[in-house]
């Protein structure tokens, strides 16, 4: 069967980065304990597939994916925690002073993504404080987690290479 053509890499690619962005937005909500900006998970998402897209041209292997999928997954790990500090900063509600003229209440309006599961896990702490005080020690936990969930992902998506091939 030829995975090469156009409306066959679209799907391989929204399936793709439906389970990057969906993973690494949850994991990072639950294991830092504050929403997401709505316009920064829109972004990596919009990134993803383009790359995904681009490299869906063939069938690909269990180290080929995981090599693909880790990498962005912490990318965009590193783009929802800044996003994060953009949008909810030290005092931890709207963007307001100086940032609001430059434009970043227009990146950070909308509904937090992640809100019902950063409640869930806040235990009554603000997402400033979360923001502010979060234990270097999390930081190893969020990269592990990543990496584990990216591996076991990776064998997921290959079973769906191997199975569509």
């Amino acid at each position: 069967m030829d995975i090469s053509g156009t409306q066959l890499r679209a799907v391989r690619a929204a399936l793709f980065t439906a389970l990057v962005v969906t993973l690494s937005a949850a994991s990072h909500v639950l294991l830092s304990r504050a929403p997401l900006p709505p316009a920064t998970v829109a972004a990596i998402a919009a990134a993803v597939f383009a790359i995904a897209y681009a490299t869906a041209g063939h069938e690909r292997g269990y180290g080929h994916i995981a090599a693909l999928l880790i990498p962005l997954e912490l990318a965009a790990d590193t783009v929802f925690t800044a996003g994060q500090h953009v949008c909810y900063g030290e005092a931890g509600g709207p963007v307001a002073g100086p940032l609001r003229a430059v434009g970043f209440d227009v990146l950070c309006g909308g509904a937090p993504v992640g809100t019902p599961l950063a409640r869930m896990t806040a235990e009554g702490h603000g997402t400033a404080s979360l923001l502010a005080d979060m234990d270097p020690g999390a930081a190893w936990l969020l990269l592990g987690a990543h990496i584990g969930v990216g591996l076991l992902a990776a064998a997921w998506l290959r079973r769906g290479e191997r199975a569509l091939a």
